[in-house]
């Protein structure tokens, strides 16, 4: 199970994207900018083997939640609820 504690504050992501893995579930916290409105956290999951930029658009799951702390530990809740509700496909990811 991923925790809160793992991973980098607000001040980190306003500069770098986060990226980790945890068992066959590659995943990724940054920044959100959107014309008009208020920057957000983009939290987005995908499988492995490969990184953010070469894994296509629909292998990914993204949400997004408010750019604070209260946010990054909404986005930790929600990895581990993808972890647990899409198991068989990172299971099969980590045995490529």
């Amino acid at each position: 199970m991923l925790e809160l504690k793992d991973f980098m504050p607000v001040n980190y992501l306003k500069k770098e994207r986060f990226t980790g893995s945890y068992n066959g579930m590659r995943f990724c916290m940054e920044k959100a900018e959107h014309e008009g409105s208020d920057t957000m956290l983009a939290v987005v999951v995908w499988p492995e083997p490969y990184g953010y930029d070469a894994t296509s658009e629909e292998q990914k799951t993204r949400i997004e939640y408010t750019f604070d702390a209260d946010g990054i530990a909404k986005g930790v809740d929600w990895l581990n609820e993808q972890y647990a509700s899409q198991a068989e496909r990172w299971k099969k990811a980590s045995l490529r």
